[in-house]
């Protein structure tokens, strides 16, 4: 007998908070593979006899794959139901990990993170859409509060854990821990999360998938490369010609088109354009700021990777204390006051890291990585939750694809940017080498760039998104 649908739009048979804690910890899965991964490519080129240049050709497939894929996610959470394409992709992104593991060679280990690739394009807009679909948008803050704490544990444990894994196991076993978390989330979403019927979505839109992937893939790999010696600058500017080309020619082929894979006219709503293009001059800043703290430690100040590693956890510890003051502060203020005054603070918390000194005493540095992580962290729960503030639930789906593509482009922008201003400082001061000197200008550069949200931010109505942070219903008592 088929599963009855259920004629609650919300029913929920669990505590609000298990069903974003469970679909945190799926994402957990992809933040340990990016930040473990790093900390064990010297050591699996050496492994594999391989240049460590060519293996990172294992991180560039990997962020292509999910590229090309990411558009698709949507449809296929609206064709065959959100719940069971999160299943799948948890499945399929658990059975490419063991697949990484067992790798003899180069070309099978890029094959498999292809795969790898692929599922997470699926599972974090789709794991998302999850939530949006069994949430009501009054609760939806806090929901989104507990869903990131999982990954967010994941970027404060990541290092270390990498660190210890190739230091006393094997570099495989960076893949094979990914086995239970997978088989753990698998459980505790078929029991406790409750099924997502299909929308009936229209056939695939193959010709918009074409031209967003290749659009979205292009630009990705072009800013990873840009600033890098791996391809020749002649490549890397046909790349983003080539990518901004193939999206130049999907909105003009989506206009007016209610079949095309990505609705752009969820721009038209000014909450969700200030969360999303206003929001990425803010994740430029987050993207990049883990690279240019490790640079700062161990270049800088002369610490191994341990210890850098140790000193940058405190700012996730501030981002996870804000994470039960998020909903109460939404509540309080509202989005728009929130967004301004708190993303005038992460902006000048970030040109804070460029006065940091080797002789700074390590109780200040902690301070402003604990208070930067805060502040940091209450922006982009408010983000997250404002994308949807205007939306529809026939388009949460497209929404939740759209805003994962942009925040994966915003990624990539704020890390090739920043390897790209580095080169530029030192030409300009004439050095060979990154020093402190180096560091502090390209940190202070992102936080005069995190400002530029704010013109977004100023737009907004003041009553912006109240119904997702309960004001309306606080107004009304």
């Amino acid at each position: 007998m088929s599963e009855p649908a259920s004629t609650e739009p919300y029913a929920r048979p669990a505590p609000d908070w298990l069903t974003p804690a469970i679909i945190g910890t799926a994402f957990l899965l992809q933040t340990l593979m990016s930040t473990v991964l790093a900390n064990a490519l010297p050591s699996m080129s050496v492994a594999l006899g391989v240049n460590p240049l060519r293996l990172n050709m294992a991180i560039t497939m990997y962020l292509l794959a999910s590229a090309v894929f990411l558009p698709v996610s949507g449809w296929a959470g609206d064709r065959f139901g959100a719940r069971l394409v999160f299943v799948t992709a948890i499945i399929l992104f658990g059975i490419s990990s063991s697949a990484c593991g067992f790798s003899q060679n180069l070309p099978q280990l890029i094959v498999a993170r292809i795969f790898q690739g692929m599922a997470a394009a699926m599972m974090t807009p789709v794991g998302r859409l999850v939530l949006l679909r069994t949430t009501p948008k009054d609760r939806l803050v806090g929901a989104m509060s507990i869903l990131t704490v999982p990954p967010l544990l994941g970027t404060m444990i990541g290092p270390v854990l990498g660190g210890a894994i190739v230091t006393y196991l094997d570099w495989r076993w960076i893949f094979f821990i990914n086995l239970p978390v997978a088989v753990m989330g698998v459980i505790l979403v078929l029991r406790h999360i409750p099924k997502v019927e299909p929308l009936g979505a229209p056939k695939l839109d193959w010709f918009g998938v074409a031209l967003t992937g290749l659009g979205l893939a292009c630009l990705v790999f072009g800013f990873e490369n840009l600033g890098h010696p791996i391809i020749p600058l002649p490549a890397v500017a046909a790349l983003f010609v080539i990518g901004a080309g193939s999206l130049w020619l999907y909105a003009r082929y989506a206009h007016g088109n209610p079949r095309a894979i990505l609705d752009l006219s969820l721009f038209d709503a000014m909450t969700f354009r200030a969360a999303v293009v206003g929001g990425s001059f803010m994740r430029f800043s987050i993207s990049a700021l883990p690279f240019l703290l490790a640079l700062l430690f161990q270049i800088g100040f002369g610490m191994d990777a341990l210890q850098a590693g140790l000193l940058t956890f405190y700012g996730g510890a501030g981002a996870l204390v804000m994470k039960a003051s998020a909903p109460p502060i939404l509540r309080r203020f509202g989005f728009r006051t929130v967004l301004l005054v708190n993303g005038f603070l992460v902006a000048v918390m970030s040109m804070a890291y460029a006065f940091i000194q080797p002789g700074t005493p390590q109780w200040l540095i902690i301070a402003v990585l604990l208070i930067g992580g805060f502040f940091r962290s209450l922006q982009f729960t408010s983000l997250n939750g404002m994308v949807y503030a205007d939306v529809d639930q026939p388009q949460m789906s497209r929404a939740s694809t759209l805003s994962s593509m942009a925040q994966q482009l915003s990624q990539s922008v704020g890390a090739g940017l920043a390897a790209l201003m580095l080169h530029w400082v030192m030409a300009f001061q004439g050095v060979s080498k990154i020093d402190v000197h180096v560091v502090a200008p390209v940190m202070f550069a992102f936080g005069v760039i995190s400002l530029i949200s704010l013109l977004y931010f100023w737009r907004l109505d003041r009553d912006a998104g109240d119904g997702m942070n309960g004001r309306t219903a606080l107004a009304a008592t």
